[in-house]
Parts: structure tokens; sequence; C-alpha cells
């Protein structure tokens, strides 16, 4: 058993466990030798108290097989789930085969000078076991095409007829992205998706490709140029087998309704990537975003975590946090608006002394269309219709599940020991709701983050890749609660 592999086994078994799958922690027991779990092989398994986000992990001097969890997962596991068992099956597999590839190319990609997204791409996600999987790639694919492994390779293109292209989208790439003319719409592909793409009726896949490019975190989305990204529809699913990662008709066009309306609530030290431009042609594989980056130097938070950034960057997590969490507490308390920007969708931007938060993927959030009318804000029109939602305790679960947990504690955790982290994101959240004393909504955040006896958290597999929608009654496996942990906010 590699060192890898029972990495990986450790955090699937952990998040079956947050997620309670299956009724798995009523397994748990207290003997004289501690707090243990039983496995489907007899296995007795040793855990300890988790530092984040659950009561019990897997301790630190078990090793676990692959094949033993997910033994134990199929045990447990509802018949009306094995497809969705069978398919976590294939993400573990492939989640393990990018572990193992990606520490066999490290090194190599730190000597090549990596990029902030590449060396982002180290880190792995802090509540997703198997967040690596790209079920159904060769390893050849994920050396030529995963951002872990620094790459860079030549877009390919297609022509698609002016007369599918949808409403309000543009009719024509800027100059900069597609240098050339064609009589019909051309839509750039990434190679991944020229299969899916050649299935199109009425569209062409030119045989030439053009135009060099670099996978950023994302994967999805790849830089043309340190200001200029692309994010193109990929023909896979990442954190789920439910997290396709094409584009839907609509998608974009709110992304950039909800740009505008975060422009017009956004903090001076906030700054929001130009999205703008974008086209779509009514399928989910014939889209395209620019998205345009501010001057200065930009480093995603997920970044954060990876070897050599914070002695780089110096003492910069106490204020990333000032910024983070009063931006997000105004957005919260006076607008009713939560953000769904999470360690991936943000980043710093240092210009000269001065740092700033850049946000960018805005088609996630929740708005309350009554708090927005009473602050005398529009409210967006958008075509998702689970964007608007007036509950505080719904935009309260994003706050708390994103920007508590994956944008503020998995920094502060990683960067910094626990007591220290803690008392530094208590303190730091304390001050941004004092600033709105007994207003209503401070006081529903305050009672669920910093008062809360335990914090609520994401069935982010179950909702995933276990259990089917029609099961689960998920209307967005983005947004999918259930499970809590204590509360690392509150003092010992």
């Amino acid at each position: 058993m590699s060192d890898r592999e029972a990495y990986l086994a450790a955090r699937v078994l952990n998040a079956l466990l947050r997620e309670d799958y299956g009724g798995l922690s009523s397994r748990i027991s207290r003997t004289k030798d501690g707090v243990g779990l039983p496995l489907a092989d007899g296995r007795w398994v040793r855990l300890e108290p988790g530092a984040l986000f659950q009561d019990f992990v897997v301790a630190s001097e078990e090793r676990l097989g692959l094949e033993q969890v997910l033994e134990t997962l199929a045990e447990v596991a509802d018949p009306a789930d094995s497809e969705g068992v069978a398919a976590f099956f294939e993400e573990c597999l492939a989640a393990l085969t990018a572990l193992e590839l990606h520490d066999s190319r490290a090194g190599e990609v730190l000597a090549r000078g990596p990029s902030y997204e590449a060396l982002a791409a180290f880190v792995d996600h802090p509540v997703y076991p198997t967040s690596r999987a790209r079920v159904g790639l060769s390893e050849q694919e994920l050396l030529a095409y995963a951002p872990e492994f620094a790459p860079s390779f030549e877009l390919r293109w297609a022509a698609v007829p002016r007369r599918t292209l949808a409403p309000g989208a543009a009719d024509r790439l800027p100059a900069d992205v597609a240098p050339w003319e064609s009589d019909e719409a051309l839509f750039p592909v990434h190679p991944l998706a020229v299969g899916e793409v050649r299935k199109i009726d009425g569209v062409r896949v030119l045989d030439e490709a053009r135009v060099t490019v670099r996978p950023t975190l994302s994967m999805r989305t790849v830089e043309l140029d340190p200001r200029t990204h692309l994010k193109l529809p990929l023909p896979i699913s990442t954190l789920g087998m439910r997290n396709r990662r094409s584009i839907k008709p609509g998608t974009l066009g709110d992304g950039a309704k909800a740009e505008l309306l975060l422009r017009e609530l956004a903090d001076p030290d906030v700054l929001l990537a130009d999205e703008q431009t974008y086209g779509h042609a009514g399928h989910e594989y014939l889209a395209w975003m620019v998205r345009r980056l501010p001057e200065g130097r930009i480093v995603p938070v997920a970044a954060l975590g990876a070897p050599g950034v914070l002695d780089e960057l110096g003492d910069v997590v106490p204020a990333y946090l000032r910024l983070l969490l009063r931006w997000n507490v105004r957005l919260f308390v006076r607008y009713g608006v939560a953000l769904e920007a999470h360690q991936q969708n943000l980043a710093l931007v240092f210009q000269g002394e001065r740092m700033r938060l850049l946000v960018k993927d805005n088609d996630g959030l929740l708005a309350s269309p009554a708090r927005l009318r009473a602050a005398g804000i529009e409210v967006p029109g958008f075509a998702d219709e689970r964007m608007l939602n007036d509950d505080p305790h719904a935009l309260a679960d994003v706050f708390v599940t994103i920007t508590l947990h994956l944008a503020a504690a998995a920094v502060a955790f990683g960067a910094m020991p626990h007591a220290e982290a803690a008392a530094l994101l208590r303190g730091t959240l304390a001050e941004a709701l004092d600033e709105y004393g007994e207003d209503p909504m401070a006081r529903i955040l305050r009672a669920r983050t910093l008062d809360a006896a335990r914090l609520t958290g994401k069935s982010m597999i179950t909702a995933g890749t276990l259990v089917a929608k029609e099961r689960s009654g998920a209307r967005d496996v983005n947004k999918f609660y259930g499970t809590s942990g204590p509360n690392y906010l509150r003092r010992a």
C-alpha cells in the first residue's frame, strides 16, 4: 500500500463519517482502547477528535487501504444508490492515479517555476476527498491538460452558424483572443471537448489548432496571458459525478449580471474580474467567456497552502481575513447577498504596497430580492431562479460553508497553529459583525457562527455522486446541507 493510498483512504472515510452516509457514524463505539469504527473486513479503526468540520477523523497513525474503505461504503449503502456508489469507486481510483502521477512529477514541475495557478493545484480540496479525480482521462491527458502539471497546449476551434448564437451573447471573440476572421462564428474548443463538439449538427471542427494556453486551477478555464483567461466547457465532472463542467445556456449571462451587482456593492479593496464578454450557441459544449483581470501580482487564495507561497508573501493571512470577512458580512447584513466565492474563486492582488481582494465566477451567489429592494438596489433578472432567495438561513448556509469554512478557516488553519487560527478567525469575524450591532441580519449571522453550538456543513459526496437528486431532494448539488461539525470559533 502506497502512502498516497493510505492518505486518500483516510480522507474518504473521514468524508463518509462527516456526511454520515448510510448511518456510518452510528457504528462509532468507545472501548478501553479509545474511540473507533469497525470496517467491513472486521478491522477496528481508531478515531481521534476532528480539528475542523467534523467530530472524529481517522487517527493519524492508522494506515487504511482504499479497498477496505470502499467495501465498508458498499456495506452501508442503500441498494438504490448502487449507480452512485459505483461512480464513487471510479472517482477514488481516478483520484489515486492523479495523486501518484503528481507525486512522480511534482519536482519536475517545481523546477520549471510554475505559475501560482499551478501551485494552487498542488493543494487538495479542504473537504472533498477525491478532488483530483477527472474520471475518464488517461495519464497522458492529465499530463497534457491538468493544472498541477503546468502544461501548455493549443486550442482547437469550431465554426458555428451565426443563427445559433444565444440572444445577448457576443457575436464574435475579441481580436486578441481569435486574431482572424471567419464568415461563421468561431468558438474556441478545449482539446478534450473536440469529440463532443463533432457530434453537434451544423458545426465544423477546424483541423488547425491555434492559440497556446495554460490551464488554471479550474482546468476548464485557461490562461491566454496573465491578464486574460478563457472559460470553456469540458466533458468531465469534478467534485462529484453530478458536477458536470459543461456550460449551460444562461449561466454566463447570470454570472455577468451578478458581477455588475457586486461592482455596485464592492468595498474599495475589492476588485471584480471583468466577465462581461461571452458567447453561447445553445449547446452545453459551445460556449466561451473571456475574463479580464486587473493589473498587479495575482495569487489565488487556494495557492496560499502550496509549498513556499506564504513564505514568499509574508504574513498576509490576517489582512486577507479582514478583507474577506468585512466585505462578506456587509453583503450579508445590508444586502442579503451570500457569495459562492470559495478558495478557487478568490485571489489576492498586490499593487505596490496595497493588497486587494479579487472575486470571479459569481454565477453561484445567493441574493435576497427583498433585502436588495430595501437597500434601493435593482434585483438582477437571473435566468437561474435558484440564485434569488429571501430566506436568511439559506443565505447563512452559504456564508458558513463557503466564506467561513473554505475561504477563511481552511486558509487560517493551514497557515498557523489551531488555537492561533481559531482566535484570529473569531476576533476578525466578531469585529466585522460588531459594526452592525443588533441588526436582525447581524444577529442571525452571529447566531449561526460565533454563538452556534455546531456549524453547518455540506454533504458534498452524498449529493455530488452517491445519491440521485430524486432521492436526496437536492435542487442544487453545490448547496446540499444536512451535516454539521464542532464550532471551531468557540473558545475551548
